[in-house]
């Protein structure tokens, strides 16, 4: 198979074929990893969206270690010095404590250069991050990670089993995902919890499986930048940590594709299982549902800047990450103040370093039988050993065995505690695992699910440990063969040599330096206080370019006199465009018909299948009789509710002080009448649904698909295609409509006197002749673009002016949120930091007004 396919092949593979391929051919094995065979219509069709490269195609599946590899500097931090900018960072975190400790580390280096930093994650984190950076503001998000370890547990890969299935685990899942979306959202824009400071995020950073990140960065409009100690991010250096590739015999598909493959097959499995709630929570932030297509690999598309958290020492970056991806080592936080308790200092100094065993917060179903096979090991090895509890409570109430040579251990730090042992054994996170090799300590990971496999197999990669014991299958032999493989000399070479290795970086400054460098800071500045970021936006005179103002500058300006309220709008220093590639007119049009009837489809199953939901449904135990109950509306009330669901507005059915005229009749009447409004509402919302449905997808859809179809078509046969920009409101709809037509008009009749002569430089008469049916080919297909763009593109922009004037609440809470921190900055803002000269604001912002002082080049400081 030609790994280099033309660019024509890459556009004209429809969407539809990759996921058949992924639902016919991504498997699940035991374990709950997605399982991939390269033999099959997974890899062969998908392989054709793969960029060409044939650099990596004999390249292993597993990355190797470099000997000595170059390690980068970090990025230029253009946010630091006399040109620094102090933003509100609210950081999203979804996981362990092992997956929040190295954001602790990252905040007190974003406090330091004097940004107010936000740690937002799970409610049981909450003594260990408050406790751990002095000014570091914590936002519980809810979700227990407790249940979330023993589901993974279970669940090892993406899919679960029947017995999570069975239980009910999947519903709970997904209720505690949809819960966490909407403390992920209100930590960007609530109050401090402890102080009541207001807040409104100026950036965000998250792990990607916080899943929220991209779009409360879209409702703010604010840069966005993930971090994760797992690979995320599409390469054919090596395989998805969360995907098996195996082949029933020689495989056509080369290896580095079958890698980049990977990645795609576990983005679409992801989004099969969250899209739905996410998409569902985005409509309560007003914004529109993301498209299937363009779910997976969201952030890719978009160009989130990217920093992975593992040491480039161990992992190289790879070639076929672009530039806006950086790999700048671990992160470590400062060493904690820790005395022991005298039991563990009297263990330590009784005899030679023992070893460590632990696996943190991972929860185990019989931690009874772990505890005797991980005994048996350590007495057959002759060793001593401290095994912490963990989550697990590993030992029970035991203080140690009755050889003396076992002390269990309760929560320690790993920076003290792994000076002082031999060797570790622990479950593979990535912070652990970090910490044990920065003390050159050979290490024997026991994976139980996600990127723990990888990293025991990096780990062995450095011959810094023995291959990875898969926790299902540890016993007691193969746990001391490991042990074992870590005593000897080679072994503890490694380690050390790995370790001298890590001391050289510098992780948690480097990555801050990524994040500085991949902010749009001219974007962001305001420009009368350089050195804080924009929130609202004012225009001083007809053509002149609007002033940036910050939330503090903006209030002090209303508060003088100098500005109205009402002058100001809302500013986003990042927006994102959520658009719907489009490849060619036929499958663009295939694609919205297909989705205006699923829509149709579904809202005429609605008309009928909500009233005989209606009608059988049994009373409750509140509507026993003599059991208070609500009343039924009035003829009134039930014309607003008729209307505001045709319209796709919420109405409550109870409306306060409007008599019932069932109050007086028979309960059972009563419940009969309550049930015909439910089934006639629903009714009447399934007709509403179906008309917009029907107005939408062949009004505004259908043209707009056509349009994009018809203007991305001249990229099939080797044309250029233009780009007339995002469209969202009416003005850029009808700009985009302007520039589509125009450029479509010069280029085509352009490429209809260029094309043939190109070619017959090129090819002689056969060249010219082919010059010319590509000519003709893309004066029809742009100039078709054109001249139906001038109503879709205008549409599509009247469409979402008019959802953005109905859909406000978001933008509302949003602006009330910034006027009361601005408002907060002037009154009880002074004395911690945020004291600002009212006088320095009114000279700049009337230098600007006056043109003295343009505000393209504010002054910086």
């Amino acid at each position: 198979m030609d790994s280099k396919l033309s660019g024509s092949t890459v556009h004209r593979l429809h969407v539809a074929n990759a996921q058949r391929a992924i639902d016919s051919s991504a498997q699940v094995t035991n374990n709950g990893r997605v399982d991939i065979d390269l033999e099959s219509g997974l890899c062969k069709t998908l392989s054709l969206l793969v960029p060409p490269d044939s650099k990596f195609d004999t390249e292993p599946s597993q990355p190797a270690v470099q000997s000595e590899p170059e390690i980068p500097l970090p990025p230029p931090d253009t946010a630091a010095g006399a040109h620094s900018i102090r933003l509100n960072i609210v950081i999203q975190v979804v996981g362990s404590r092992g997956d929040a400790q190295p954001f602790v580390a990252l905040a007190a280096e974003l406090l330091r250069h004097g940004h107010r930093v936000r740690l937002a994650t799970h409610d049981a984190f909450r003594d260990f991050v408050d406790g751990a950076v002095p000014g570091l503001e914590f936002f519980p998000v809810g979700g227990d990670p407790a249940e979330l370890m023993a589901y993974m547990v279970k669940n090892p890969g993406l899919v679960p089993s029947w017995g999570s299935l069975a239980t009910g685990d999947i519903r709970r899942k997904r209720k505690m995902v949809a819960a966490m979306l909407e403390g992920f959202w209100r930590a960007c824009v609530e109050p401090d919890p402890a102080t009541g400071r207001p807040f409104v995020a100026e950036a965000i950073v998250a792990n990607p499986p916080s899943f929220a990140h991209v779009h409360c960065s879209q409702a703010l409009g604010v840069p966005l930048h993930l971090m994760f100690t797992m690979p995320w991010t599409k390469t054919r250096r090596f395989c998805h940590p969360l995907a098996n590739l195996s082949a029933r015999g020689e495989s056509g598909v080369p290896r580095g594709v079958a890698n980049y493959v990977s990645y795609m097959a576990v983005e679409w499995l992801t989004w099969q299982g969250l899209g739905d709630i996410i998409n569902d929570w985005r409509v309560k932030l007003d914004l529109e549902p993301v498209p299937f297509s363009e779910g997976p690999g969201l952030t890719e598309y978009l160009k989130v800047p990217f920093t992975y958290c593992w040491s480039p020492a161990l992992i190289p970056k790879p070639d076929d990450w672009p530039a806006h991806i950086d790999v700048c080592g671990f992160f470590f936080r400062d060493p904690p103040d820790f005395t022991p308790d005298p039991e563990l200092t009297k263990f330590l100094e009784a005899g030679p370093p023992p070893i460590y065993i632990g696996f943190g917060s991972i929860v185990i179903d019989n931690p009874e039988a772990l505890t005797t096979t991980l005994l048996e090991a350590v007495k057959s090895t002759g060793v001593r050993a401290v095994i912490s509890r963990g989550w697990s409570k590993l030992g029970g109430d035991q203080v140690g065995n009755e050889d003396g040579n076992v002390l269990y251990l309760g929560d320690c730090p790993h920076e003290w505690l792994f000076q002082r042992v031999s060797v570790v054994i622990h479950h593979g996170g990535a912070g652990t695992t970090a910490c044990g090799l920065l003390n050159g300590r050979p290490t024997v990971i026991v994976p139980f699910f996600g990127d723990q496999p990888f990293w025991g197999d990096m780990v062995a990669a450095a011959g810094a440990g023995p291959a990875p014991i898969p926790q299902k299958q540890v016993n007691a032999t193969n746990l001391a063969e490991a042990i074992h493989f870590c005593l000897t000399r080679e072994a503890s070479d490694a380690a050390q040599s790995m370790a001298a290795r890590m001391r050289s970086e510098a992780g948690v400054v480097s990555a801050v330096a990524s994040f500085h460098a991949n902010l749009p800071l001219e974007e962001m500045r305001c420009d009368v206080l350089p050195h804080l970021a924009s929130a609202w936006s004012v225009k001083t005179a007809r053509g002149c370019k609007p002033v940036k103002l910050s939330k503090e500058a903006a209030e002090i300006l209303v508060a003088e006199s100098k500005l109205k309220r009402g002058d100001l709008k809302r500013y986003q220093s990042k927006p994102t465009h959520i658009g719907l590639r489009r490849w060619d007119p036929v499958t663009a049009a295939a694609s919205s018909l297909a989705v205006t009837t699923a829509g149709m489809v579904t809202s005429a199953a609605d008309i009928v299948v909500k009233p005989i939901q209606a009608f059988s449904q049994t009373s409750g135990p509140q509507h026993a009789r003599g059991a208070p109950d609500k009343r039924s509306p009035s003829s009134l009330e039930m014309k607003r509710i008729l209307d505001a669901n045709i319209y796709g507005r919420p109405a409550a059915l109870d409306v306060p002080g409007c008599p019932s005229p069932w109050a007086a009749g028979d309960r059972q009447e009563e419940e009969e009448a309550s049930r015909a409004i439910t089934a006639l509402l629903g009714s009447a919302s399934g007709v509403g649904n179906f008309l917009n449905h029907w107005a939408k997808g062949m009004l505004l859809d259908m043209p707009l698909a056509v349009t994009e179809g018809m203007r991305s078509a001249p990229r099939l046969y080797g044309g250029e295609v233009y780009d007339p920009g995002p469209v969202t409101d009416w003005k850029t709809g009808g700009r985009a409509a302007g520039k589509n037509l125009a450029h479509g008009f010069a280029e085509g009749v352009g490429g209809v006197v260029t094309g043939p002569v190109r070619g017959a430089e090129r090819d002689g008469a056969l060249g010219a002749a082919r010059g010319a049916g590509v000519g003709l080919l893309n004066f029809g297909a742009k100039m078709s673009s054109g001249l139906l763009g001038l109503v879709a593109y205008s549409g599509q922009g009247l469409y979402l002016s008019a959802r953005a004037a109905v859909h406000r609440d978001t933008r509302r809470m949003v602006e009330d949120a910034m006027r009361a921190e601005g408002e907060y900055a002037l009154t009880a803002g002074h004395g911690k930091g945020l004291d600002i000269d009212i006088r320095v604001v009114l000279e700049k912002f009337s230098r600007i007004v006056q043109g003295v002082d343009g505000a393209a080049d504010g002054e910086r400081g």
